[in-house]
C-alpha cells in the first residue's frame, strides 16, 4: 500500500494538510482532527479517486493487528474527517463511500511539496492532481445531491463557540416546542377542522396533518432521549436524519395558522417566518455541542 510521504503537504477546496505537521487548515485556520482520522485523510489525499478498502485502513493504524474491531474504528475515523472538513456521505463532496468495499476522495487533489528557500519557493509551481475516472460502482448508493443545501449550510469551523449548557437548552426547548405543535394539533382536531373547511381539499390537508403528527411525535421523543442521555454518536444520527426532517418542520412552520381563532393573520405570519429557519437552528445546535458535554466536536477551531 502506498504510504504518504512524510513531506508531503495537499490542497484541495478551501482546505490544506500537512503531513509533516499533521496540522488541517481551511483559509489558514487550524481545524482539530485527531492522529487517526488526519492519518486516514492523508491516505485518502495521497490516492484521489482510487479506492482506499476498510483492511487497507486498518492495516496502516493498527500495523501489529491487535484492533479488532476495525469496522467501527474506520467508519469512526472516517466521521470525524467528514466533521472536520464539512461534508456528508449522502451528498459527498470529498469522502464518498462504496458500499461494503471501502473509500473515495473524489474531489481534485493539489500536492504541495515542501518549500526549502526563497529560491526553491519560487522555482516551484504545485502541479493539480485530477482524480482519475473510475467506473461507477452499482452496488454503492445514490442519493441525490443537495448541492443548494451545500451551499448555505454552516460547517462546524464557521459556527461560535457557546457552552454547553446554552446550546443544549436550545436544542431541547425546540424539540419540545416541536412537541408541543403536535400534541396541541392532535388535540383539537375540531377546530382545525373548522378552519380546514375553506380549503379545496380540507379532508387531505387533515389527513397529512394527523398523519405527519403521529410519525414526528416518536421522532421526536428519540432525538429528546438521545439528547438529553448523551447518547453514543448522537450527534452524528440526529445530522443524518436532519435531512428527514427538514421538509417536516417546514410544514410545520405554519402552524401558527392553525391557531387563527386565538391570534390575527400577521401575527401567525410573524411566527411562521421565525419557525422557518428552526430547522437550521437545529442543526447549528448541534455542531455547537449539544448532545454531550463530554464529546468535542471534531471541527471546533483551536
Amino acid at each position: 500500500m502506498t504510504h504518504p510521504r512524510p513531506d508531503r503537504r495537499y490542497r484541495f477546496g478551501v482546505f490544506e494538510a500537512d503531513a509533516a505537521t499533521g496540522e488541517l487548515r481551511r483559509q489558514g485556520v487550524r481545524i482539530k482532527l485527531n492522529a487517526q482520522p488526519f492519518q486516514v485523510l492523508c491516505l485518502m489525499l495521497e490516492r484521489p479517486g482510487e479506492l482506499l478498502t476498510r483492511e487497507e485502513i486498518s492495516r496502516e493504524l493498527w500495523p501489529d493487528g491487535t484492533f479488532v474491531d476495525y469496522e467501527h474504528g474506520v467508519n469512526s475515523a472516517v466521521n470525524r474527517i467528514r466533521e472536520a472538513i464539512g461534508d456528508t456521505a449522502s451528498s459527498p463532496r470529498f469522502v464518498e463511500t462504496l458500499a461494503r468495499r471501502g473509500y473515495r476522495f473524489v474531489a481534485p487533489v493539489e500536492r504541495i511539496g515542501p518549500v526549502e528557500d526563497p529560491s526553491a519557493a519560487q522555482a516551484e509551481s504545485p502541479s493539480p492532481v485530477v482524480s482519475p475516472a473510475v467506473e461507477e460502482d452499482p452496488a454503492a448508493p445514490t442519493e441525490p445531491e443537495s448541492s443548494f443545501l451545500s451551499g448555505i449550510l454552516a460547517t462546524p469551523e464557521e459556527l461560535p463557540k457557546a457552552s454547553y449548557p446554552l446550546v443544549q437548552t436550545l436544542f431541547v426547548l425546540l424539540q419540545l416546542m416541536y412537541l408541543g405543535f403536535y400534541v396541541g394539533a392532535l388535540a383539537n382536531l375540531a377546530e382545525i377542522e373548522d378552519l380546514f373547511s375553506v380549503l379545496p381539499k380540507p379532508g387531505v390537508v387533515l389527513t397529512v396533518l394527523i398523519v405527519t403528527a403521529a410519525i414526528l411525535i416518536p421522532v421526536r421523543a428519540f432525538v429528546l432521549s438521545a439528547v438529553l442521555f448523551h447518547a453514543p454518536r448522537a450527534r452524528e444520527k440526529f445530522l443524518k436524519i436532519w435531512q428527514f426532517l427538514l421538509p417536516f418542520d417546514e410544514l410545520w412552520a405554519l402552524s401558527p395558522f392553525l391557531l387563527l381563532h386565538h391570534i390575527n393573520f400577521g401575527l401567525a405570519l410573524s411566527f411562521t417566518a421565525l419557525l422557518v429557519y428552526s430547522p437550521f437552528a437545529q442543526r447549528s445546535l448541534v455542531l455547537m455541542g449539544a448532545g454531550g458535554p463530554d464529546h468535542e466536536v471534531s471541527a471546533t477551531v483551536r
